[in-house]
C-alpha cells in the first residue's frame, strides 16, 4: 500500500518525575487512536527530560557537590530499557495500533545515554538508537553511543531510521543512513531555532524521503518553577515539530508555543518519483570513487 499516515507529538518533559511525563503521553491515547497514524515520533529526551539551563555544578577543573546531587536526581528520573520502565507506553502503542519512536534518557549501569526507543504497534521494543555525539555541555551528563545502534526499523509500509538532534548535521552519519534505503527519516530534537527548519527540509530533499521532526515544548522557567539563568518570561523550548515531503515541501507544521499532535497523510510513491533525478545512495552516489567504512561493533555492555 502506497498511502499511509505519519505524525509527530510535540510535548514537553516534567523534569520532576518521569512518571508525570509518561502520564502526559498517555493522556494523548484517544487522540493518537483517532489519528490512526502508522508511526508517530516523539521528541528527544522526553522521558527523563532535557535539563536545559542546568550546569550540574561544573566548572573547568572542578565540580561542586551540589552538581553531584543534581546528577543523582536526574539519573533517578531516567529509564532502564531492560526493565518495564516503558511498559505503560508500550501497552498504549498496542492499544492504539501505532508504532512509536520516543526519546528517552537511558541508564546503562551508571552512565546515561540520549536514546530513541522503537516501540512497535504490538507493544514490543524493537530497537534503540543511542546518540553518537552529545552536543557541547550535554557531554557532562550523556555518554556517547556506539555504531551498533543505528537500525533500520520496518513497519507495514515504512522503512524508518532515527537520528537525534545535531546528529542530523553529521554528513557521514547521514550518508550511512541513506544507504539503508529509508523512506522515513525521524529526527527527535530539542532544537527550536529557525535554522533547524531549513536543515529538515534539506535532509528530506537530499535523502528524497519523508521526514518527521518532533521537538519538545517547554514553557518559561517561571511557569515551570525552574531556577535557571534563562529569561523568566521566555519559553525554554518553543517547539517547531514539522513533517516534510521527499521534495522538501512542508506538509504539516512547524508548530510553536503549544503541545500538539500533528499528522500528515503521505503517498510513498512520492519517494520513488523524487529519486528519479537524485538518489543519494543509488544512481547519484558514485561508490566507485567514494567509500564509507562504519564500525558497527557493539561496545556498550548492559
Amino acid at each position: 500500500m502506497s498511502q499511509t499516515k505519519i505524525g509527530a507529538l510535540q510535548i514537553g518533559s516534567a523534569l520532576s518525575s518521569s512518571k508525570v511525563t509518561i502520564q502526559k503521553v498517555l493522556d494523548y491515547e484517544s487522540q493518537i487512536k483517532d489519528e490512526a497514524c502508522e508511526l508517530i515520533v516523539l521528541p528527544e529526551a522526553l522521558i527523563g527530560g532535557y535539563p536545559k539551563g542546568w550546569d550540574f555544578g561544573t566548572r573547568i577543573g572542578y565540580r561542586k557537590e551540589v552538581g553531584r546531587e543534581q546528577f543523582l536526581h536526574y539519573w533517578n528520573q531516567t529509564v532502564n530499557l531492560q526493565t518495564d520502565d516503558l511498559k505503560d507506553i508500550r501497552q498504549m502503542a498496542k492499544r492504539t495500533q501505532t508504532n512509536l519512536i520516543i526519546g528517552v534518557i537511558e541508564k546503562v549501569r551508571s552512565s546515561l545515554y540520549c536514546t530513541t526507543a522503537f516501540i512497535s504497534n504490538q507493544g514490543e521494543l524493537n530497537g534503540v538508537h543511542r546518540k553518537l555525539m552529545p552536543t557541547a555541555s550535554e557531554r557532562l551528563i550523556w555518554a556517547q553511543g556506539d555504531g551498533s545502534t543505528m537500525p533500520l526499523i520496518k513497519t507495514e509500509n515504512l522503512k524508518a531510521g532515527s537520528v537525534i538532534c545535531w546528529e542530523n548535521y553529521m554528513p557521514l552519519l547521514r550518508s550511512h543512513m541513506y544507504s539503508k534505503d529509508l523512506n522515513l527519516w525521524c529526527a527527535s530534537t530539542v532544537d527550536d531555532r529557525e535554522i533547524w527548519q531549513a536543515s529538515m527540509r534539506h535532509i528530506a530533499y537530499e535523502g528524497r524521503m519523508f521526514l518527521i521532526s518532533a521537538c519538545q515544548y517547554l514553557g518559561s522557567p517561571s511557569s515551570l518553577g525552574f531556577d535557571t539563568e534563562w529569561p523568566d518570561d521566555k519559553e525554554l523550548i518553543r517547539g517547531g515539530s514539522v513533517i516534510v515531503s521527499p521534495m522538501g515541501e512542508v506538509l504539516a507544521g512547524p508548530i510553536y508555543g503549544e503541545e500538539k499532535l500533528l499528522s500528515a497523510e503521505i503517498n510513498l510513491d512520492d519517494v520513488i518519483k523524487a529519486r528519479y533525478d537524485f538518489d543519494a545512495s543509488g544512481h547519484y552516489s558514485r561508490p566507485d570513487i567514494f567509500k564509507l567504512n562504519v564500525d558497527q561493533e557493539e561496545r556498550i555492555k548492559n
